[in-house]
This record gives structure tokens, C-alpha cells and sequence, in this order.
């Protein structure tokens, strides 16, 4: 049984990936877990463009302290020992990453304006990995900002991305976009390599005790993957790029159905936080059982078998399909 994949020009054992998620991936020994279970590849926890500014703060802040003080003070320069900050240490974790695993190591930047922070895909490509996933986590709030100017953003953010390396770039972004089919493709026109659907915005909350808006972290279920189910299954065969499912990714029947609309890999990371790394080669030998007793035999055979533009009903991942499931819900006779 052939479970091999090609995933931003990665040729990969199979199609588990692991997601970003600072837990699983800031240690090297769960990295070589990941890889003795079965993982194909591994996206490294995000590096923050906060993060990025905030180093620049500091290094400017360090640059100038006392240049106003006496002429000799111009010429000094902190030593190097005094930067231990997040970006570079980050750059020092990819490489050893790679060191300790023989999977790709895929980089990711998390941001959400256009600026120099950007130019760190450089560095990122630098210390050795294999691609980069760039998480644009972005919620517009001024009323005045239209709906263009938003996917501008996305738009040139990636552009400024793609001119600071040449490994292969994916893009990982959320729905929420009027055209979400066009939005696609500019960003596969403006240098992504492929898109990571979709990134989960983590809702606040309150707390009622002390009437402060708090963080909310909720670990995903299957049911979250029905939206990028349904639009792998639209893009499929319609843009030059990779398509990676994320979000709801738990069991193997999961995997078969992403496979099938034409994702490409598919990314787990809340069912490893629930089961474990092992959970894994769990996922992996119940994939090959699944395919072997359907006589498949490869998962390039399966790929895209039932995306839009090879379904028979194409119209079963539009409106067609919410008119159907309204009509047939089974509601209870004589409740209401």
C-alpha cells in the first residue's frame, strides 16, 4: 500500500502532518516521537510578528542607551549575549529540528500587517527549513476598512513573504472572506505555494467572577472539519497549489473523506493533545486498513475521487445541499 503524498513539493510518507501547536513541537524529543509514530512532516510552533517588533524594540532601545550621554558612547555596541530573546532563539530550534528528525521541518510566522517583520522568512530559510506556513490571524474591526482592503493585506503580506526566501510557502488563513474562491487565488497568484484551510480563531470569553474578558481555548472535534472539507473539495483541480486540511482531523475515516475532496496532507494537532503522539500510527495503520480493504492501492488513487469537479452532483457542496439537508432533518412529529 502506496500512503505516499506530495505536499508543497515535499514528497512525504503519507498525509499526517503535524499542525503548529507550541506544546507538541517546542521539544526535540517529541519531535523524534512524531517521526517514530508516523508523522510525515512537522509545522513548528508559530513565531509571532509581536514578537519580531518587540526585538527590534529592544535592539533599538540597546543601540541608543547612553548615546546622548558623551561623544565615546556613539561608538558602543551591547554585546551579543544580551539579545536572548524569541526570535532567535526560535531560528536556533529549527535547526536543531532538523538535526534531530529526517521528516521536513516546516517554519511558521504568525501576523496580520505588512511590515519588516516579514523579511525573517530569510532567516527562517537560513536555519534550514524545509518550507514555511505563514498563519495570517487576522480580525478587522474599524467599520471603516472595507472588504478589499482586508484581502490587500493578505494579499501583500504574502507577496512581502514570498520575495524574503524561495522555499516553498503555504499560507494559512481563516474563511471569513466575501469571495473566499477568489481570495484563493490571488494569494496562489501573489507566491503561495499551497493553503492550510482552515485556522481556528480562538473566541474570548468572560469570566463572571471577575467580569474580565478572558482567553478560551477549546481543542477542535471532528464537526470542525466540514467547512474545510467543503472548500478543498471547491478548490480542488482549480488552483496550482497544494491544499492541506486542518481543523477536526481526529481519525482516519477524517483523513479519507479530506483525501478524497483533494486535500493533499491533512493536520492533526487537538487529537494528539487528547490521545498522545502514538495516536498518530493509530491514524496511519487504520488509514492503510481502510484503503486495503477497498482494494486501493495507493492514496493518489483516492485523491480528489469526489471533490466538485469530479462529483457527480457538483451542486451537493453549494446551496443545493443546504436546501436538501433543511427538508430532510428528522424532526419529531407533534413537538415544536
Amino acid at each position: 500500500m502506496d500512503l505516499s503524498t506530495t505536499y508543497l513539493g515535499l514528497t512525504l510518507r503519507n498525509p499526517l502532518v503535524v499542525s503548529a501547536c507550541a506544546p507538541l513541537s517546542e521539544d526535540l524529543d517529541n519531535l523524534k516521537r512524531m517521526e517514530e509514530h508516523g508523522a510525515a512532516a512537522v509545522v513548528l510552533y508559530s513565531l509571532f510578528e509581536e514578537q519580531l517588533r518587540l526585538e527590534r524594540h529592544e535592539l533599538h532601545h540597546h543601540l541608543t542607551q547612553g548615546t546622548e550621554s558623551y561623544p565615546e558612547a556613539l561608538t558602543y555596541f551591547p554585546e551579543p549575549a544580551e539579545f536572548h530573546v524569541g526570535p532567535e532563539q526560535y531560528l536556533q530550534h529549527i535547526a536543531r529540528a532538523k538535526a534531530a528528525v529526517d521528516i521536513p521541518v516546516i517554519a511558521s510566522l504568525n501576523g496580520s500587517t505588512l511590515g519588516g517583520w516579514t523579511e525573517y522568512a530569510r532567516q527562517i530559510q537560513q536555519a534550514g527549513a524545509d518550507a514555511l506556513e505563514l498563519n495570517i490571524y487576522y480580525i478587522p474591526t474599524d467599520p471603516d476598512v472595507t472588504a478589499a482592503e482586508v484581502e490587500s493585506v493578505y494579499v501583500d503580506i504574502v507577496k512581502a513573504v514570498r520575495s524574503a526566501g524561495t522555499i516553498p510557502l503555504a499560507v494559512k488563513l481563516s474563511p471569513f472572506f466575501t469571495n473566499f474562491a477568489n481570495v484563493a487565488k490571488r494569494l496562489v497568484d501573489a507566491g503561495a505555494n499551497g493553503l492550510v484551510l482552515f485556522n481556528r480563531f480562538y473566541q474570548p470569553d468572560i469570566d463572571l467572577e471577575t467580569l474580565e474578558v478572558t482567553p478560551n481555548l477549546l481543542l477542535s472535534t471532528p464537526m470542525a472539519m466540514r467547512l474545510p472539507l467543503r472548500w478543498i473539495a471547491i478548490l480542488y483541480g482549480r488552483l496550482p497549489a497544494s491544499l492541506a486540511a486542518t481543523s477536526g482531523i481526529h481519525r482516519a475515516s477524517d483523513v479519507v473523506k479530506m483525501l478524497m475532496v483533494g486535500a493533499d496532507v491533512t493536520c492533526l494537532c487537538s487529537a494528539l493533545l487528547r490521545h498522545g503522539i502514538r495516536h498518530i500510527a493509530t491514524v496511519e495503520k487504520e488509514l492503510r486498513q481502510w484503503l486495503e480493504e477497498r482494494e486501493y492501492e495507493s492514496v493518489r488513487q483516492l485523491k480528489g475521487s469526489l471533490s466538485q469537479i469530479k462529483c457527480h452532483d457538483p451542486s451537493a457542496y453549494e446551496r443545493a445541499q443546504y436546501m436538501r439537508a433543511i427538508s430532510t432533518f428528522p424532526f419529531p412529529v407533534g413537538q415544536g
